[in-house]
């Protein structure tokens, strides 16, 4: 075994979900995760807790789709929930053997599925939970890399003194939240939000490994303004690019993509709250290198922001309500994110960094 993939799991219990003695934790993982599921296995065991694993495929998620009318969709999956609800800890692995299974699965299919699953999502995010990948071939060819440049680049962003970086994410947070607004400037972009009574989150790897990252939700009816998302991402297997959006009283009340704009409206398009941005956030992981249309990464990568249409996290007091949470990603080397009058980021640099 890759002696990184230890590495891995121990950042995983130790730092991330701070597996301690009698813990329940659930370990949701796919065939190619394997060998992380393993390594978090023993160190759950380690810190006292008791593990066990659900092995799930992109096949079987395919397989799903393919034999379910859409009354089966609707059907609430209690079993499933009553697996969340009895753990007290939930690690997800996500290792795809193919990044393309759901591609040909109707979008109308996957985001009634969302609605369905949200009370799931509930369950799941009142737990100590944590998402990571596992490098596996699927990313690493949908990154344009080698399964060992891959593992370097995964690696890079995740091997890291997470207690250090930290420190800068709440040095930001603690910055943002002396204001009560912020602004995003940069080339077709001038979004502005006011986040009085709302709270900034650092994301120091506690809950997404890697992470890197500080967000929180607009309040809903004041985000005003155009935004030019540069970094294309991924939505039900299509590949979305150069997407354009303009707000007015928190709605978005224009839109554009140069690739796959059906596909974007429909995400706009999905319920009530998915015209409306549940999260605005920056982005400060400089292990990450480059995009790679997995969205785990991307949306840390350093020098970008990234504004998610949908749901709200409660944590940041926010109260938009949707079955879908779709983050959209630009760069902002040539932009300046401002929080009241105080310039955050300008010109390549935070403030510390100035």
């Amino acid at each position: 075994m890759d002696p990184r993939i230890e590495e891995h799991a121990k950042i995983l219990v130790e730092w991330s979900t701070e597996v301690k003695r009698g813990d329940m934790v659930g370990i949701l993982t796919s065939p190619e995760g394997y060998e992380l599921a393993l390594a978090v296995t023993k160190h759950v065991a380690k810190a006292g807790g008791r593990p066990f694993s659900v092995l799930w495929t992109d096949d079987m998620s395919r397989a799903f789709f393919d034999g379910a009318d859409y009354e089966t969709i609707q059907l609430f999956p209690k079993h499933l929930l009553a697996m969340v609800e009895s753990v007290d800890v939930v690690v997800a692995i996500n290792a795809p053997s193919n990044t393309k299974t759901l591609a040909g699965v109707s979008p109308e299919k996957q985001m009634l599925n969302a609605k369905t699953m949200e009370l799931i999502m509930g369950a799941y995010l009142s737990k100590r939970w944590v998402g990571t990948i596992h490098p596996c071939n699927s990313l690493a060819q949908q990154g344009n890399m080698s399964l060992d440049e891959y593992r370097d680049f995964a690696y890079d962003a995740i091997l890291i003194d997470w207690k250090e970086a930290s420190k800068q994410v709440y040095m930001i947070k603690e910055r943002l939240e002396k204001q009560r607004s912020i602004r995003f400037i940069g080339p077709e972009t001038d979004l502005y939000a006011s986040t009085e009574g709302r709270i900034w989150i650092a994301g120091d790897g506690k809950h997404n490994m890697p992470c890197g990252e500080v967000f929180t939700a607009p309040v809903e009816d004041t985000v005003e303004g155009k935004i030019y998302f540069d970094v294309p991402f991924q939505q039900y297997g299509k590949i979305v690019q150069d997407v354009r959006l303009t707000f007015e009283k928190g709605v978005v009340v224009d839109f554009s993509a140069e690739k796959e704009e059906a596909t974007l409206k429909q995400v706009i398009e999905t319920d009530e709250g998915s015209n409306k941005l549940g999260e605005m956030a920056i982005g400060t992981n400089r292990g990450i290198k480059k995009y790679t249309l997995n969205m785990l990464y991307d949306e840390k990568l350093g020098d970008t922001i990234h504004c998610a249409l949908g749901r709200a996290y409660e944590d940041c007091n926010g109260t938009n309500q949707s079955a879908i949470h779709v983050d959209i990603i630009k760069s902002m080397k040539e932009g300046e994110i401002l929080a009241g009058d105080d310039v955050i980021y300008s010109k390549g640099k935070f403030f510390f960094e100035v």
